[in-house]
């Protein structure tokens, strides 16, 4: 289901920018306490995890879910990467997904 989402990458300084839509993020988990994580995404979000979210504490995982107004996410889908992410590889293929988006995005929306 969440691969026919359109979620474009972001990481936490874009996140004011998707205020009720959804967003693919990849962030290091800094912290895990009962249904919620925080991830390190170029800054600290929130993540509402849902009850198949299997992640672990300082591992990388990607979230799609929805953004809320306070810029938490309520995740839809939770993938744990392991302990070897790029983390800057990554906020280097959100920046230019975002420089161009007419080659990255895809929708009617963008």
């Amino acid at each position: 289901m969440s691969d026919q989402i359109e979620a474009p990458r972001v990481t936490a300084r874009l996140l004011d920018n998707f205020i009720g839509r959804h967003v693919r993020i990849v962030g290091q988990v800094i912290e895990l306490r009962g249904d919620q994580a925080v991830i390190n995404s170029d800054g600290a979000v929130t993540i509402l995890l849902n009850r198949d979210a299997h992640l672990s504490q300082n591992g990388g995982a990607q979230i799609i879910g929805k953004v809320n107004p306070d810029l938490s996410i309520k995740a839809l889908n939770s993938v744990n990467l392991g302990d070897n992410v790029d983390y800057k590889l990554y906020g280097m293929v959100v920046e230019v997904t975002h420089k161009f988006p007419q080659i990255f995005l895809t929708g009617t929306s963008q």
